[in-house]
This record gives structure tokens, sequence and C-alpha cells, in this order.
């Protein structure tokens, strides 16, 4: 079989974004649009992909450092054309098939590009072109035609006259091409353009006064082809790709309530029967069991949820809540944070970095931060570990079948013993021995008539005020 390579055009600033980043860098379902270009690649196992970077490059490269890729520097932006041609010293003993598509095009699929490919590889074309008919033609260049419908080349939109841009056949960007033959076009290129760049466009021009084959497959969605470069493309973008991963998820057994309201990222994975209520955002590497229920509205980002449990109402980052275990309402789980099986974390809750041990409970109202809980804990309402002494971080231990009263606080560092009690309001700040009882706080002291007396100081003041005027 010929070998195939794929050059992924990613050097672009994309000044339509009014960004400081590069275009491709920009995120659609969580991670950067030129890492799902690159992933689709690589199902299709060609032989080499290579990779031209310019503006913002070493960002662009460290977001897919680890997918085994060359990268080929654009050092100017000369045009498509121009960037194409970089790789000519890669490619110079190459005899087979480039693919050529742009880093902005997250939609596109595998089974779209084999299709391209397959039809490439098949038709003895010196070229085929990836075409689409667009809701709306504007910013795409066109397919230009002979009479017999065959292919002769593509014209950009600002270069097209009034006849042109009434075509609405449009370039997607996406190519095959004879590598032997495109390295002998590309060095006929000119900038006999408007933006005075190297369109790789031309391309099909040169071809085709040659005689060469030139071939047009169509791509029946339009949207998989879909250039990203503006903010408004970038939202479509993120929407048609979260249509697709919900419907991944329910056909798999996942019950969606509201598919409107949800939104889940392409490396999230869940297990059938768990159950995702509206206004809901699934993010990052998130993992959740079966036969859980997440939301409404909450966010879990980089976290893991076993089976059996329950989120609601409630923010989780990077955390792992194990099997059976309730968060919410009114949670918020901060990075760090580990809960143990059938534990419980209540309403307005805060846990930062922090261990919560089987079956133990912090049911509402506390700030748990720098802590290590034991088994069967019950943390009254309103505690707070004081784990921060203006200066660094302190820890929290409690042992197993230990009772916090309401309202304490914990100073840090601290160590609260197996089986002992605290008494609500205490401040504690040494350690307590176990199976002990702590309390804290000063002698109640109640001074019988002090409130009506005041009441009546007042009176008479209030009075003698009128007397004066």
């Amino acid at each position: 079989m010929k070998k195939i390579a794929a050059i992924v055009l990613a050097a672009g600033e994309g000044t339509r974004m009014k960004s400081e980043k590069a275009k491709v860098l920009h995120q659609v379902s969580g991670v950067p649009m030129i890492c799902h270009v690159v992933d689709t690649l690589l199902e299709l196992k060609l032989d080499k992909i290579y990779v031209v970077i310019g503006n913002h490059g070493e960002e662009v490269t460290k977001s897919i450092s680890d997918k085994n890729l060359d990268f080929i520097w654009q050092k100017e932006q000369l045009g498509t054309g121009h960037a194409v041609s970089q790789v000519k010293d890669k490619l110079k003993n190459f005899d087979g098939t480039v693919l050529v598509l742009c880093g902005d095009v997250p939609l596109i699929r595998s089974t779209t590009l084999k299709k391209l490919l397959d039809f490439h590889m098949t038709s003895d074309s010196s070229s085929t072109i990836l075409t689409f008919y667009p809701e709306n033609s504007s910013g795409y260049g066109r397919i230009l035609r002979n009479n017999n419908k065959d292919v002769i080349g593509i014209i950009e939109e600002i270069d097209a006259n009034k006849e042109q841009l009434k075509i609405k056949e449009a370039n997607s960007g996406t190519y095959c091409f004879n590598w032997k033959k495109l390295s002998q076009a590309l060095e006929l290129l000119n900038k006999e353009n408007v933006k005075r760049e190297l369109y790789l466009t031309d391309v099909i021009k040169i071809l085709s006064s040659k005689g060469e084959k030139i071939s047009a497959i169509h791509v029946k969605n339009w949207k998989e082809v879909m250039g990203v470069n503006t903010r408004e493309k970038l939202a479509n973008a993120n929407y048609e790709m979260n249509e697709r991963i919900l419907k991944k998820w329910m056909n798999s057994g996942v019950t969606i309530m509201d598919p409107n309201s949800t939104y889940i990222h392409n490396q999230v994975n869940i297990e059938n029967d768990t159950i995702i209520y509206p206004s809901t955002f699934l993010e990052g590497k998130s993992k959740i069991g079966k036969n859980c229920e997440i939301g409404p509205f909450t966010r879990l980002v980089n976290s893991i949820v076993g089976d059996d449990s329950k989120v609601t109402y409630s923010v989780v980052y990077d955390s792992k809540i194990k099997k059976g275990t309730n968060v919410g309402p009114f949670s918020h789980i901060r990075p760090g944070t580990e809960i143990s099986e059938s534990a419980k974390i209540g309403s307005f809750v805060e846990v930062k970095k922090s261990f919560i041990g089987k079956g133990s409970k912090v049911p509402h109202l506390s700030y748990i931060g720098d802590a290590e809980i034991g088994d069967r804990v019950n943390i009254g309402a309103g505690t707070v570990t004081v784990n921060y002494d203006g200066y660094k971080k302190h820890k929290t231990i409690i042992g197993d079948d230990v009772n916090i009263g309401s309202d304490s606080m914990l100073v840090a560092p601290i160590t609260i013993g197996k089986g002992a009690v605290t008494g609500a309001g205490s401040v504690l700040t040494k350690d307590v021995l176990p199976d002990s009882l702590a309390l804290e706080r000063g002698e109640q002291v109640i001074k019988e008539g002090w409130a009506k007396r005041k009441r009546e100081i007042e009176k008479k003041k209030q009075l003698k005020k009128k007397c004066q005027k």
C-alpha cells in the first residue's frame, strides 16, 4: 500500500477571534480544538502527521506534545501554500498521498476523512477536494467547474467576482494530494491575489491546467467541516460537539433529563443507569459510576463519583467521591478531597484538600480544610477547621467515631482522638484524648433585669430630649 501522511495547518493567528492566544488553542468540549483534529487523524493510523506551527507555536506544541507528531515551523505567515511548502524537506523522498487540513475544524470525523482518502486512492486523481454546501457561503472559497462539471480551480472569496460569489459549493480546506505532483505545483505559486499570499487553493488551477485529474466529494453535514475562526463559530462548534456527546451517552444507557441544558466534555466517562438532571456540567476527565444522580445545577471538573452516589446543586473540583455518598445541596468540594463510601456532605459545606472517612457526615454550614476525618464521624453545624494561621496551613486529624458539637472551632494543628466528643460552641486549641469530652468556653453569666433597666434608661433619655426642645 502507498504511504499516507497528513499535514495540519496550525500556524495562523486567528485575528477574528480577537484573542491573545492561537486560534487552534481555543477549547471545544474542554480541550483545544487542534486536539480534536489530531485525535481524529490518529484514528486513521497514518504513516506520519506533520503540524505546521507559527503564532504561539510553543503553546500549540505543548497542547499536543504527547501524540508523537512532527512539528514544522512557519517563521513567516505567507499563506497556506507557503505553510505546506515548509514540509517539503521532511517529505523529499516521500512517494504517496498527503492529506492536508486545517487545525480549526474540530468537528471533522475520521469516517469522513477515510472516505476522502479511499476515494482519492481509487480515483487516480492528483487531488481530491472535500467540498460542502453551507447554509451561508460567506467566508469560504468557491469551487470552480467547467461546462462538463469538472473541477478546474478554487477561488477565494476575497478574490471572487459577483458571479463566482453566487456559487454554493464551498471549499472545506481539506484535500488529498499526490505528494510529488503537489510539491511540483507549490514551486509555481505566486502572490497575484488581493492578500498577496501564496494560496494552497491555487494548486488546483495549476494541476488542472496541466491536464491532471481533479476530483471532489461532498460531506453531507456541512457543520462537520465548519472552520472556527470567530467566537460565534466557536460557540456553534461547542454546541454541535456537545450534541454528539449527549447522543452517545443516551444511546449507552445514561438518562439525560434535559439535553438543552446539559454539557458534557468529550473525555468524560459515565456508566449506565445514571441520571443527569438539568443544568449540569461534567468537565475534563470526570468519571461517573452506575446508578448515580448528578444535578440539577451541578458542576463536576476532573472528578470521580462512585456508584450509587448523588451530587446535587454542588460544585466539585479534582476530587474523589466514593460509592453510596451524598453531596449537596449547595456543597463546594475543592481540589484534593476524597470522600469515602456512604459519607454525607450536606448543605452549604465547603471541603478542601481533605479526607472524609466511611459513613462520616458533615451535614451543613461547615468548612473542612486540610483535614483527615475518620470513619463514622459526625461534624456538627457551623464547625470550622481553622487551618490557616496567616503564614501557612496546618492539619486537623479527627479519629473514628468522634462527635463534634455544633459551632466548634478546631484550631489546627490539632488531633481529636477516637471516640471523643466536643461540646457545642467550643474553641479547641489543644489535642483531645480518645474517648474524652472536650469543652472550652466561658462560664454563662445571667444578669437579671438588665435588659429591662436598659430600656427604661433609653426612655428617659428620649423624654429629656423632647423636653429640651
